[in-house]
């Protein structure tokens, strides 16, 4: 059966104390809202909608970087969930399906919740709710069942004594065939103390008219909200443990798990072995048998097979590391292609280049890319050796096997197999650093006397 989800993101965060939309704010380096439809795209759904509010058009904005078919409804007024919902409808025109209901704010939910949602759907439920067994129920709504149905959810200041005595709670997040859906949120009221229209009201219609309706419970861990920044503090720590589980699982090795931080869409290979005190920026591939030493950060780049990256390097985006590399102590990549086997050690900055199979780029090697202006190239032929304290003056080309003297400035492109020494003469005065060094103590002594 076709999926449709819709993301309700028009909250304004108050609690966040920022003029940035909750729902940008940044986790494991993406924004909450790409953690909700991530966990939505693993339902290959046929439509998702997003409803924004507060700070809408950079909220839509970003939602349209990451899914362009992504549809967009704003809610004018933050009138309550269900009147939330109902802006999606125009949407669900002509859509024959199941839909799922998420929040923008709670990032941790997994594609796998969902589809035991669309499960509980299959097997007769017409609304299905997801909850969780808490640890302290305290003003969490709560999901009152009877022999495995769902009879109602009951907000905590309205439960009795033996209903606040229930750990079951509510998570906000629902399922519904798209029909029902609709005509149950055209029935829904506001008759409540806050005025507002509840999308939790409509497990009691559906009650009242004999329809059935279940929940089905995962770990409390997965519908943390994010509402503060100590929330989104606590969330960050939830997804890194879970990214440093699963990474430890796939057969990842973390020498000092604690210390090392994914993004949400780092993909790491089997044998990788990462150090401590690694952080992966958005859009990092590591390939099989990679090994990351500590105090190394990677964003935007590719690292094949069998390279050695580190500690205390730096790829930057663009960065495509190829096969059997090896990118030493203080080294940093930017938006260059390193071919198979090349070698760069020490104290070197590689940027807007390509560096050949084999060369070797010698520390405190610099690639002059920048001209206050224009970014600019520099071409690295194979097996080519660049001597240390080497300036590349972009643009420029080194040819195959060529090498570049230790301490030259290049400016013009070196032939294949040519040696380039481009540096000033030595010049060697016997016995003149005793004399100077003699002439300064003893102005150093007069002025002192």
């Amino acid at each position: 059966m076709p999926v449709a989800v819709i993301v309700l993101a028009a909250g304004q965060g108050t609690r966040m104390n920022s003029e940035l939309p909750k729902v940008l704010h940044p986790l494991a380096s993406a924004p909450l809202l790409a953690h909700a439809l991530a966990a939505a795209r693993g339902l290959d759904p046929e439509r998702t909608i997003l409803v924004t509010g507060h700070g809408g058009e950079a909220v839509a904005a970003a939602a349209r970087h990451i899914d362009p078919d992504i549809r967009i409804v704003r809610q004018e007024e933050q009138l309550g969930t269900a009147h939330a919902v109902r802006q999606a409808e125009p949407e669900l025109a002509g859509f024959d399906g199941d839909v799922i209901v998420l929040y923008a704010d709670t990032p941790l939910v997994r594609p796998e919740t969902l589809q035991a949602m669309l499960d509980a759907r299959a097997t007769g439920a017409a609304v299905v709710v997801l909850g969780f067994e808490a640890a302290d129920p305290g003003g969490y709504g709560r999901l009152v069942t009877r022999d495995g149905a769902l009879e109602a959810i009951v907000e905590a200041k309205e439960a009795t004594p033996d209903e606040l005595a229930i750990r079951f709670c509510n998570s906000g997040l629902m399922a519904a065939d798209a029909a029902t859906l609709v005509s149950l949120l055209a029935e829904v009221g506001n008759d409540n103390a806050k005025g507002e229209f509840y999308l939790t009201d409509i497990v009691a219609l559906a009650r009242a008219r004999g329809l059935a309706a279940a929940a089905i419970a995962c770990p409390e861990a997965e519908t943390l909200g994010v509402n503060s920044r100590a929330d989104l503090a606590a969330a960050e720590a939830a997804f890194q443990s879970r990214a440093r589980a699963e990474a430890l699982e796939n057969g990842t090795t973390l020498t000092d798990p604690s210390t090392v931080w994914f993004a949400l869409d780092t993909h790491v290979g089997r044998d990788v072995t990462i150090g401590q005190n690694v952080v992966f920026g958005p859009e990092v591939t590591v390939e099989s048998g990679v090994t990351i030493h500590a105090f190394c950060h990677l964003e935007g780049c590719h690292v094949s097979h069998g390279a050695k990256i580190g500690p205390f390097a730096r790829l930057r985006p663009g960065a495509e590391i190829a096969e059997d590399v090896h990118i030493g102590n203080f080294v940093e990549i930017k938006n260059a292609i390193v071919e198979e086997g090349a070698k760069a050690n020490h104290l070197t900055y590689i940027g807007d280049a390509r560096i050949g199979a084999g060369a070797n780029i010698g520390a405190g090697t610099i690639t002059c890319n920048y001209d206050g202006v224009f970014k600019h190239q520099t071409d690295i032929g194979a097996r080519a050796f660049i001597g240390s304290n080497s300036a590349l003056v972009a643009p420029v080309r080194i040819g195959a096997g060529a090498l570049v003297a230790a301490g030259s400035v290049i400016t013009q492109d070196v032939p294949a197999d040519a040696l380039a020494v481009a540096r000033g003469k030595q010049e060697t005065r016997p016995g003149l650093a005793k004399r100077l060094m003699e002439n300064l103590r003893a102005l150093k002594k007069k002025a002192t006397n």
